[in-house]
């Protein structure tokens, strides 16, 4: 109830503030406008803030409006040579009121212009960020994931990984200025993530396909994230400081531009959002990184491109003890479940990667240019684990009027465990790869041929052992067993070629009709398997229509060749010869544009299907990632998506996103048998049972995203930001049990974060003092977050405990509660 409360708030803060929604009281707002000699002023622009109608002044400075009642409000005047001049009144209903406006000479600031390319209305699939709202939207992570997260959705608010259309963290693209880019592998929970590789300061685009994306993308299954780096024209920079993150950034270039830099560097620590975790103990959690990107025009033909990355994350913890609680209830007994752990030693892991890339291209003719690019990356990671504990396991007290409250009084299990790792892996990745555009009109020619060598070497060595009552798990009398243990050594060197081609094809404006057309081919040594995967994508724009739609379809293969988690069996072993998995994939939808509110709305939709086969079954567990190593299920994935964005009041765009989903797998010979028993309990007869299609781990069947920007009415300087995701129950697999196979239910995942902006530096440097410490920036912000406002206690994955009958219990993980942030930021 008390969740249901708030999101009703926030439902009716957000039609209150709906420009749809009037009170049906006005007043009128009459004048004249004069510049600093008293002559009038004409086509001066007015308009009232946060509002998308515009007045103009008459030819003798005259102007009237119509504008709300009994309420404050900001009314604008703008005119070319002269400085932007605000007002605020509060007017009575039915009031007029007239008003002399004096406007000074001066330099205005000039409204950013947002040009519409409808191309990117026309890519299936395709989903265009505004980079800027990254440092704006409210939420742990921060940066471009999260962003995405609001049309994809979450689970977990910790890491910077996603999960598209039912796939894997493993499935998603990344590239930074058409380099890919690689995530740490080692990884078990978000609480060991740093930085996002991504630093927003440094981004000018983000394109974001989540499906049917073309062929001159990679070979993965689920997603590519498109980011574009800036080419600085001018001298500038930005910092900005936290209470998680601090970051600092300059870029320039030389007065006839053939040169520019771009350099950034992040520290970041989540020791504030770890402290509050259900386990306590030392967290000392630390990242930073260092960004550059150099570019070189060497003439009119040839240029160069050098980008480089450093980036180090460390993760320290010295567990004391943990104390979570459940609720159970069934037809037989309710119950609220709690589990005391006490620990003794500590966590050390080491993540670390480097990249280096250098592309060259030569513009050959106006049109046709080609590039090259050549890069190295290495990825090195460290796990060093050594953590034991007692834990006793009962019904908990919540009876405040009673001694025992918050103890164990009715003990339901008891035991010792110890948790081993010294995990080391290291990968090297080399890539030579060609690049060519071909433009000849109707035909948009794109080709590409790509060579990789990657070095994987690793060394695992985990153990868990677990004593319950004083029994070692599994019980075998007369000899020791352990619970877990893996150990395994890999080296492996593999070489891939890719190539591919597209044609974008436009039928001319008469039809409205653009085609996509393409071929990926790729083949590695390892496997020695030959994938040729050709896409296609069509957009339709009836010109004829008086509506402002786009009608666009893609269909085509999708297939991943398998990497390093994939080739690793639960055992530990490696599958030299698992084969890609592959998918056929189809969507549809539109893109509308159309008035509503004085204002235009954008809705876009999309449905899609895919049909994978050769897949490789995993599970999840928080972020780790556990793979069969075989190729032996088919899945598919169906849903329908829709997103509309708009701005509720002028220049703060805002968007809402909602997806359903379903997602199935078929493992083969996942089959179990039903026992009959008799009087003695011994087994007299069996049948056999087929599990068929079951859940995915990644099967969401609803997920609601929504970025939402607002202001003052009379202030335009003070902001606020409201971040929220819905996503419906996920399944949560029990280990080593085909019969229950993701038969657990992680309950639905809410979180709603909010943020407050206000403006402590503008751009205006006339009323600044000579010598001001600030005077060279461009302006300064202060902001406050409240993360999870709604306090709601998410699950992320479970703990598995048995009792003295051997009865199963799971005692959910949770995530982070309420907490408060603040940043300051600063540009110049």
């Amino acid at each position: 109830m008390k969740i249901n409360c708030r999101l009703l708030l926030i439902l009716l803060f957000l039609i209150q503030n709906s420009p749809g929604i009037a009170q049906g009281k006005t007043a009128v707002l009459t004048g004249k406008i004069i510049d600093q000699d008293d002559l009038p002023l004409v086509a001066v622009t007015i308009s009232v803030l946060g509002k998308q109608q515009v007045y103009r002044s008459d030819d003798s400075g005259y102007f009237e409006l119509s504008v709300p009642a009994n309420r404050a409000i900001a009314i604008l005047f703008t005119h070319t040579g002269f400085k932007t001049l605000q007002r605020n009144f509060i007017l009575n209903n039915k009031e007029k009121e007239f008003v002399l406006v004096r406007m000074q000479p001066g330099t205005g600031e000039l409204a950013e212009v947002t040009v519409t390319d409808n191309r990117n209305r026309r890519e299936s699939g395709l989903i265009t960020i505004n980079p800027k709202q990254a440092i704006n939207i409210p939420s742990p992570g921060g940066g471009i994931e999260s962003l995405i997260k609001v049309f994809v959705g979450s689970n977990n608010e910790l890491t910077s990984n996603y999960t598209v259309r039912g796939g894997s963290y493993d499935e998603n693209l990344i590239y930074v200025n058409d380099f890919e880019i690689f995530r740490p592998y080692l990884v078990r929970s978000g609480q060991q993530e740093g930085l996002s590789f991504i630093n927003p300061e440094l981004t000018r685009t983000v394109q974001f396909f989540n499906g049917g994306f073309q062929s001159r993308y990679g070979d993965k299954l689920s997603s590519v994230l498109d980011i574009q780096y800036k080419k600085p024209k001018k001298q500038g920079g930005s910092a900005y400081i936290g209470l998680l993150e601090q970051g600092i950034h300059f870029e320039g270039a030389t007065k006839n531009q053939r040169f520019t830099y771009l350099i950034g560097a992040r520290n970041r620590s989540n020791r504030n959002l770890l402290s509050s975790q259900e386990t306590k103990g030392n967290y000392v959690p630390s990242s930073a990184d260092i960004q550059g990107l150099f570019t070189w025009q060497f003439s009119e033909k040839w240029s160069a491109e050098f980008f480089g990355n450093i980036s180090r994350t460390k993760f320290s913890l010295k567990p004391e003890f943990s104390q979570p609680s459940s609720s159970v209830f069934s037809p037989f007994f309710t119950s609220n479940i709690g589990l005391d752990i006490y620990f003794e030693g500590s966590e050390k892991d080491r993540y670390g990667t480097s990249m280096a890339g250098l592309s060259v291209t030569r513009q050959v003719r106006k049109n046709l240019r080609i590039k090259w690019l050549a890069s190295y990356f290495q990825n090195k990671e460290e796990e060093a684990i050594d953590i034991s504990g007692a834990y006793l396991f009962g019904e908990r007290s919540f009876d405040r009027s009673k001694p025992e409250f918050g103890l164990i009084v009715n003990p339901l299990g008891a035991g010792v465990f110890q948790q081993y790792a010294r995990n080391d892996l290291r990968i090297d990745l080399l890539n030579l790869s060609h690049k060519g555009y071909y433009d000849r009109g109707r035909h948009y020619h794109q080709w590409g041929l790509s060579i990789d060598r990657q070095e994987i070497k690793d060394q695992l060595r985990e153990f868990e052992y677990q004593d319950s009552a004083g029994y070692s798990l599994p019980n075998n009398p007369g000899s020791l067993h352990l619970f877990k243990s893996l150990r395994s050594n890999a080296a492996l060197t593999i070489h891939r070629l890719s190539a591919y081609w597209q044609d974008n094809i436009s039928l001319g404006d008469s039809s409205g009709t653009v085609l996509q057309l393409g071929v990926r081919l790729n083949y590695n040594d390892l496997n020695k398997e030959i994938l040729v995967s050709p896409r296609a994508g069509i957009s339709w724009k009836p010109n004829r229509w008086k509506k402002d739609i786009i009608f666009k379809g893609s269909a085509g293969l999708y297939m991943q060749p398998p990497f390093y988690r994939e080739l690793r069996r639960y055992n530990g072993t490696l599958n030299t010869d698992l084969k890609a998995q592959k998918s056929w994939q189809v969507s549809a939808g539109f893109d509308y544009n159309f008035p509503a509110f004085n204002q235009t709305l954008r809705l876009s939709t999309e449905a899609y299907f895919k049909q994978l086969w050769d897949v490789v079954p995993y599970d999840i567990d928080n972020v780790r990632m556990r793979y069969f190593g075989e190729n032996n299920a088919k899945a598919y994935a169906t849903g329908l998506e829709a997103r509309l964005y708009g701005e509720l009041v002028k220049d703060a765009e805002s968007y809402l996103s909602i997806g359903f989903m379903r997602t199935r797998e078929d493992i083969k010979n996942d089959f179990y048998y039903n026992y009959t028993v008799d009087e003695q309990n011994q087994p007299v007869d069996s049948t056999l049972t087929q599990n068929g299609y079951l859940r995915r781990p990644t099967d969401r069947f609803l997920t609601i995203g929504m970025f939402f920007q607002d202001y003052l009415s009379t202030n335009k300087n003070i902001k606020v930001y409201i971040n929220g995701i819905y996503g419906s129950n996920l399944p949560y697999n029990i280990p080593n049990s085909i019969r229950y196979r993701n038969a657990l239910f992680i309950d639905p995942y809410i979180r709603i974060d909010l943020g407050f902006s206000a403006l402590l530096l503008n751009s205006d440097r006339t009323r600044r003092r000579r010598h001001a410490p600030f005077r060279s920036f461009e302006n300064i912000w202060a902001s406050l977050e409240i993360f999870n406002i709604i306090d709601r206690a998410n699950t992320i994955s479970y703990l598995l405990i048995k009792d003295f009958s051997n009865t199963t219990y799971a005692i959910p993980n949770r995530l982070t509660p309420r907490l408060l942030n603040v940043k300051l930021v600063g540009r110049w």
